[in-house]
């Protein structure tokens, strides 16, 4: 079964940081990127980070600088690091995983971890 199993949510105050990890089952293959997305209650989910196979990223404009994504390729990792969190950074967060395998994408998506910032 295709899956991307997340952990590292959790609490933490603002201006602490946090690791969010991801891993893709064997089932799911030819990764061409993957990355986190988020959603805060009441809001659309939003992009947060993306990493593709061949190194390049991409960050929404309000994490730039404090959030750090990267991708383990054989592993089939990717991890996000977020530092000098701040309370609007609360939200789930949402692993994503493209793959190209015949000229077709697929998307697949975790389940979500919670990321709670407060004092």
């Amino acid at each position: 079964q295709a899956q991307l199993v997340e952990s590292g949510g959790g609490l933490v105050q603002p201006g602490g940081s946090l690791r969010l990890s991801c891993a893709a089952s064997r089932s799911i293959f030819s990764i061409d990127a993957m990355g986190w997305y988020r959603q805060a209650p009441g809001k659309q989910r939003e992009l947060v980070a993306l990493v593709t196979s061949g190194g390049f990223t991409n960050y929404s404009d309000s994490v730039q600088g404090r959030f750090t994504v990267s991708m383990d390729n054989a592993r089939k990792l990717v991890t996000l690091q977020m530092n000098s969190l701040k309370p609007w950074d609360a939200a789930v967060y949402y692993c994503y995983a493209e793959a190209v395998r015949n000229d077709f994408r697929f998307h697949y998506w975790g389940q979500g971890t919670q990321v709670t910032v407060s004092s």
